[in-house]
């Protein structure tokens, strides 16, 4: 399928690794041009080395000097803007909310939430500029699910469906379609730290831990970065055009986050 997306000017948050890295690529492997931050030295290293078509700016998402720094760079490299993706997140603290640290729910929202509103208010006069312009939300099935033990995360991710539709809803006027892509168990380093930080807390095992989450999925398999690209593609393709306002699980089907 010929997405004609040749061109397409799209600026990833969080893309020298993982799901923002698949995302990246495969905006690439389309004809896209992609600029990329994060704030690992050594991920944007290694991206410089073996993606050089991905230009990149050393990036915190909850700092709004270094994110200043990003747009500037990006819309330089790019010379404007079609699509932003804001892939940024941390999974944030296991704990009990009355064990937890303060800072660590700070930080974890700082990021999560706040940090795509930093992205979205300069990204939103470059993209009123385009002909096909979208912003991506990162969201989680922890932003429709309970997750105990897990509350900042599931807070930010709450979050961003409430800002991803009023978006949708604010912007739709300037033809700027947004949307929210909530993944599930996504296959990863991130997702085995998780379990790992689970299986402690309730002191058992990783395998009893990874049965248990798969308990409650109807397709018994992790997601793929991979395949929250391919979504992420068609709805910024011009097939996608009148996609917005939405918040698309691509989870397999998970009922409950255990």
């Amino acid at each position: 399928m010929n997405l004609d997306i040749n061109g397409l000017r799209v600026l990833v948050t969080a893309g020298a690794n993982g799901i923002g890295l698949a995302i990246a690529r495969a905006f690439v492997r389309e004809g896209a041009k992609v600029h990329t931050c994060d704030v690992d030295d050594a991920a944007l290293a290694a991206l410089a080395r073996t993606d050089p078509a991905i230009t990149q700016t050393k990036c915190d998402v909850s700092d709004r000097r270094t994110v200043k720094h990003l747009f500037d760079e990006a819309i330089g490299n790019l010379r404007g803007l079609d699509v932003l993706v804001n892939n940024a997140g941390v999974a944030g603290p296991t704990s009990k909310v009355d064990e937890m640290h303060p800072e660590d729910w700070d930080r974890c929202v700082d990021i999560c939430l706040t940090g795509q509103f930093n992205c979205t208010r300069l990204a939103v006069p470059q993209l009123r500029k385009s002909r096909n312009a979208s912003i991506v939300n990162i969201s989680s099935a922890a932003g429709k699910l309970g997750f105990a033990m897990r509350t900042p995360y599931a807070a930010a991710k709450w979050g961003v469906i409430g800002f991803t539709k009023s978006l949708s809803i604010e912007l739709g006027p300037d033809n700027i379609r947004v949307n929210a892509i909530l993944p599930g168990l996504v296959a990863g380093d991130r997702q085995r730290r998780v379990l790992e930080a689970k299986a402690q807390q309730r002191g058992i095992s990783y395998a009893e831990m990874e049965r248990t989450a798969f308990s409650f999925t109807s397709i018994k398999e992790y997601v793929t970065p991979d395949q929250l690209a391919d979504q992420i593609l068609f709805m910024c393709s011009p097939r996608g055009k009148t996609i917005s306002g939405q918040a698309i699980s691509i989870c397999g089907d998970t009922q409950m986050l255990g």
